[in-house]
């Protein structure tokens, strides 16, 4: 790989100085010239399809991040940061500064999957993350396998395109038993970003980062604000003896279900401050900085669900109150407490002893 950029740098002297023509024949694009102890690795990064990711790389390896911890501020990120976990035939990971893998910069950043990156060869640089959804930092790994199941968790944003064969060299390592650490350090010495024509050269990463903290913070102070809402609203809501409180939004005037009929539904499901943790309906699940998470979980389809309209219908206590209550037409905003949601056991996003808040819209009754 040293030999290629040399010998690319010598053609071309008679044109320009080598430090801004080395890279010619990459072609246009945005990359990583990440230079290591064991050789050099270009990356083509995908900044049209992962934006956020790649922003986040960028302004990391340029040292141009306000959003890292203080310890970090002012520098190049990666520069001296190693390969902490290599794993032959599968995968080597970096960018962690602690070399602990529990290392970040300060912030975590969302999931960008998109359908045209897939785990499906060698070299594809992807984000690490601690095994939760939209907890995005600085570590990263670079594929030494086809990784099928990595699909959906972990977001590719770039791929090896020149010194696949040092990511082979580094894949083969000496490790120790357990951790699977390289006995000797493998270190980024630099991370360089090379910007190769007319829309790389636009790409502002900086911004790209001040955009989507300004929407995070956006997003932030309206759940705030919609959480005081929720407070107020339940201390006015009418009450069913089991303990369940409602306020009618929107009396509809379709027929009531009979029992053991499927009625389609629209809700969306909150925790009293606020925050959305499931919902059915597209337009709430854009206001959410949890949009990602919901739309994977209903495979971006979203639409009225099918539910059993019956006491005997496999639904939460309270929402199964509520909706037996309901006509079609009829819009809801449910407050149910613990004992009638998911108790101290909880569920998913859902924490133990929560109480919930679901708007609910009964749309139909299903032919």
């Amino acid at each position: 790989m040293k030999n290629l950029l040399y010998l690319l740098c010598i053609s071309m002297l008679p044109l320009a100085g080598c430090k801004s023509n080395q890279y010619a024949d990459l072609g246009d694009g945005l990359y990583a010239h990440m230079k290591t102890t064991k050789g050099d690795i270009v990356l083509r990064l995908e900044y049209e399809k992962t934006p956020v990711t790649v922003a986040s790389f960028v302004t990391l390896a340029e040292g141009t991040s306000p959003y890292v911890s203080e310890e970090y501020k002012d520098k190049p990120y990666y520069n001296g940061v190693t390969f902490h976990r290599v794993m032959n035939d599968f995968m080597i990971q970096g960018g962690d500064p602690t070399a602990s893998g529990r290392g970040g910069p300060g912030y975590q950043f969302k999931d960008e999957f998109n359908d045209s990156l897939r785990h499906d060869r060698k070299g594809l640089l992807s984000m690490a993350n601690p095994g939760y959804p939209n907890t995005n930092g600085s570590q990263f790994f670079i594929t030494h396998a086809e990784t099928p199941w990595l699909d959906g968790k972990h977001t590719i944003f770039g791929e090896v395109v020149a010194g696949i064969e040092v990511v082979d060299s580094i894949a083969a390592v000496e490790v120790s038993q357990g951790s699977n650490k390289p006995v000797t350090d493998v270190v980024m010495e630099e991370v360089n970003i090379i910007r190769q024509g007319k829309d790389a050269r636009k790409f502002d990463a900086l911004a790209v980062m001040q955009d989507y903290f300004a929407e995070i913070e956006a997003k932030q102070a309206a759940v705030k604000a919609f959480g005081e809402e929720l407070v107020a609203q339940r201390m006015e809501a009418d009450s069913m003896a089991s303990g369940l409180k409602y306020i009618v939004l929107e009396s509809g005037e379709g027929p009531k279900p009979e029992i053991g009929q499927m009625v389609l539904v629209n809700y969306a499901g909150y925790l009293e401050n606020g925050t959305l943790f499931d919902t059915n309906i597209e337009a709430e699940a854009l206001k959410s900085d949890q949009f990602e998470v919901i739309n994977r979980n209903h495979r971006g389809i979203f639409q009225p669900s099918p539910m059993l309209f019956s006491p005997d219908s496999r639904l939460v206590a309270g929402f199964k109150e509520a909706l037996l209550s309901m006509q079609v037409g009829d819009k809801w905003r449910v407050f149910i407490p613990p004992y009638l949601g998911y108790g101290p056991q909880g569920s998913g996003p859902i924490p133990p002893n929560a109480n919930l808040i679901f708007d609910l819209e009964l749309t139909g009754i299903s032919e």
